[in-house]
């Protein structure tokens, strides 16, 4: 039994002056912690921490932040691990409040909700075989089954798995009250694959019981169907919902269905303790795949699958189990201590389609099933004091994530399927530690540095191999440090600066070698550093903004290469994005709130060329980015519960190979959502209607991106034209 090692990075690669530097200021503000002998008392501290709003409980401060807030109002945020304002936190973040992410939405993808986000670019919103692809400033891009590059958690509980793999077909928007963006990396809290950061939270549980229902339907055989009870009795708060949507698909061979439950009990134990319980429960029996066109077969008629796959009836279907504890105690007004466990397991099979418009007759493609079993455990402290009569937020924490996948494919030729071409076990484990320091400088200043480590070890046995089967076992090791540095003079104007880092190691899939079993060596992880100034604030006549403009330096970026239809992945040399990113909250009266996002995006390659050496991409765009992004929002909230809301988004154009030979076409699509909240009593009910693309504007939900295509290629796949639907909310306070 042969055994491959790979330290994921190249020996003679020095490391950058800027890591050096940051490490060596991480290590002298966080050591006068070495000093502090004794702990200081709760009164010792020369003013109240602004990170706990309103009381020095850090429990009360989590409640804040799941409370639903005026979107123009400072908001609280969990972005930076511990809570702070919108205004405080040195970064890039945006919140989605629940009105946005539920009201009048069809509630099929978490892309809906991220629309008004700046830096944020969502493709493949219908088809739901190849998953939602997320981009934040560039990161995820390159995905083309689930998320890449970002890390996605639900109530603090990671779903992105150890090797940076993300599904988001475990969310139940039904029951999500907020949505948080970090943009730009920040591998140094929250570990590998965090080129950005979205947190979801389930709605809070109310003092006064909740029962509701939900119905809607719409074009595309189109329907949901959900029902959501909470409360609390006692100490005890019980929050559970049921979903089912389906749909018809706007193009052939694109039929859906999945059901989703999920739960969550807390046990406030005293008024410095609590205990969640998170239960999630996923079928979903199918989910077709209508497969990508050229361009010729998408002007001949947009509504068609790829013949091949529906003669191979091309999808996939998912069982998963998920559950998680979370314990939270607040020693006294300065230590919290958070810790979480979680454990879950996957069931999945699909069938793939690899054809070219050519050679569709040949019927080639590959059945594939993944058993998964995936746990962690993770434990952190907030400590809050003042030495040296500066205040101080001291954040220690640490954990390991396990990935165990039994997976196996067999071979489609000519229709029939054959033999197994895969068949090995997938090991990821993830060790990582991490410790960010915060302190409060005189006339407004704050200083804050965060250094993180991770260490992942990949194991797989390939049992194709005659003799029992060959193993090799890959290492990836990095310190990604962080700095940040913030002026907090007045509400209005907030300037911040931060340095931070992602470290993104290839998944198990993008291992995977185009000759043979096992994992391929010579992928190195990819590296990344950002700059990034920006300024945010909340002006007089309700005007909450936010600037930010960065730089971002990656090495060793993965990218997608096509053999004989199939996907593989290799290592760019270098490549870099610039963009400016714009987010405007304007309530000139109380009904109506006007919304503005903006994006500025450019990245390009500095070092990379084809995967046979014949050609020079140097100066071509990174597919998949588009240049420009712009969404604008009016809503009208009547006192009487009318809601009317008028949303109109602008893509640019980009590329969708490495080559920069095909180009997509900028669109522009107008969206209404309408309903009325009515009162009878106890009862809320709420008809709802909506209109998607009303201006019938013909474009691509998604573009597959790789190294070099032609229009002749299957790359497109187009998106729905004009949609109606709408429905009845019924909910009833006990």
């Amino acid at each position: 039994m042969a055994t491959k090692l790979h330290s994921g990075r190249d020996p003679s690669r020095r490391s950058s002056p800027w890591k050096t530097t940051l490490l060596v200021l991480s290590l002298a503000v966080i050591a006068p912690w070495a000093a502090i002998a004794t702990e200081p008392e709760a009164e010792e501290l020369t003013e109240a921490p602004e990170t706990l709003p309103e009381g020095d409980d850090p429990l009360r401060a989590e409640t804040l932040a799941d409370a639903e807030v005026d979107p123009v109002e400072e908001i609280v945020v969990r972005a930076d691990r511990v809570p702070q304002t919108v205004l405080q936190v040195p970064a890039a973040v945006s919140v989605v409040d629940q009105q946005a992410i539920q009201f009048a939405r069809q509630q099929l993808t978490l892309g809906e909700s991220l629309l008004a986000v700046p830096g944020v670019f969502t493709q493949n919103r219908q088809n739901f075989s190849q998953d939602l692809r997320i981009s934040i400033r560039g990161f995820g891009a390159r995905a083309r089954f689930g998320i890449r590059g970002i890390r996605l958690l639900i109530d603090g509980i990671p779903t992105t798995l150890p090797d940076g793999q993300g599904q988001v077909d475990t969310l139940q928007l039904t029951t999500t009250g907020r949505i948080e963006v970090m943009r730009g990396p920040s591998a140094s809290l929250y570990g590998s694959a965090a080129g950005g950061v979205i947190r979801v939270e389930s709605e809070p549980v109310p003092e006064v019981p909740l029962f509701s229902v939900r119905a809607q339907a719409g074009s595309n055989g189109y329907q949901s169907y959900d029902a959501k009870a909470m409360g609390k009795t006692g100490p005890v708060g019980i929050l559970l919902g049921l979903s089912r949507q389906v749909t018809g698909g706007y193009r052939g061979h694109s039929h859906m269905e999945s059901n989703v439950l999920n739960g969550r009990v807390e046990w406030a134990i005293d008024d410095d303790s609590e205990l969640i319980g998170y239960a999630n429960l996923v079928y979903g029996p199918v989910a077709q795949d209508s497969g990508a066109l050229s361009a010729a077969q998408v002007s001949d008629n947009r509504h068609q699958a790829q013949a091949c796959n529906t003669t191979l009836d091309a999808g996939e279907s998912v069982n998963q189990f998920s559950g998680a504890l979370k314990y939270r105690h607040a020693h006294n007004a300065a230590n919290e201590t958070t810790a979480t466990g979680w454990v879950g397991w996957r069931d999945f099979s699909n069938r793939l389609a690899f054809q070219s418009p050519f050679a569709c007759e040949n019927l080639i493609g590959a059945v594939g099933k993944l058993d998964r079993i995936f746990s962690g455990a993770s434990l952190q402290h907030v400590y809050e004091s003042a030495p040296f009569g500066l205040f101080n937020q001291l954040l220690v924490g640490g954990g390991f994530e396990m990935q165990n996948d039994d997976r196996s494919r067999r071979s489609i030729d000519g229709g029939i399927v054959g033999g197994k071409t895969i068949d090995q076990l997938e090991d990821v484990l993830s060790l990582r530690a991490f410790i960010q320091d915060e302190w409060e400088l005189p006339a407004d200043w704050t200083l804050g540095f965060s250094l993180g480590f991770d260490w992942l070890r990949y194991d797989v046995t390939d049992r194709l191999v005659a003799g029992g089967g060959e193993s090799s076992v890959l290492h990836y090791s990095e310190w990604s440090p962080s700095g940040t540095l913030r002026w907090n003079p007045h509400e209005g104007v907030n300037p911040y600066l931060r340095i931070s880092t992602s470290f993104e190691p290839p998944t198990t899939t993008e291992l995977r070698r185009p000759d043979q079993g096992g994992f391929d060596p010579n992928i190195s992880p990819q590296r990344a550093v950002n700059y990034e100034l920006g300024v945010k604030g909340l002006l007089p006549g309700t005007l909450r903004y936010e600037l930010a403009a960065y730089y971002i330096k990656i090495d060793d970026e993965i990218l997608k290469f096509d053999v004989e239809g199939e996907d593989f992945y290799r290592n760019a040399g270098r490549s870099d994005r610039t963009g400016v990113e714009l987010g405007a909250y304007w309530q000139p009266i109380e009904p109506i709130l006007a919304t503005a996002a903006y994006t500025f995006s450019k990245s390009s390659f500095i070092d990379h060329q084809s995967s046979n050496g014949s050609e020079n991409f140097n100066g071509n765009q990174v597919p998949g980015v588009p240049e420009h992004l712009l969404y604008l929002a009016l809503q009208y909230n009547h006192p009487g519960g009318l809601f009317l809301s008028l949303e109109g988004r602008y893509v640019g154009s980009f590329y969708a190979d490495d080559a920069n030979q095909v180009k997509t076409d900028p669109y522009g699509v107008l969206d209404v959502r309408a309903g009325w909240r009515m009162e009878f009593g106890a009862w809320r009910v709420t008809p709802q209607l909506s209109f998607n693309n009303l201006l019938d504007a013909k474009y691509m939900d998604n573009v597959r991106t790789g190294e070099k295509w032609s229009a002749a290629d299957l790359i497109f796949e187009p998106a729905p034209g004009f949609e109606i639907y709408g429905g009845l909310s019924a909910g009833i306070e006990f």
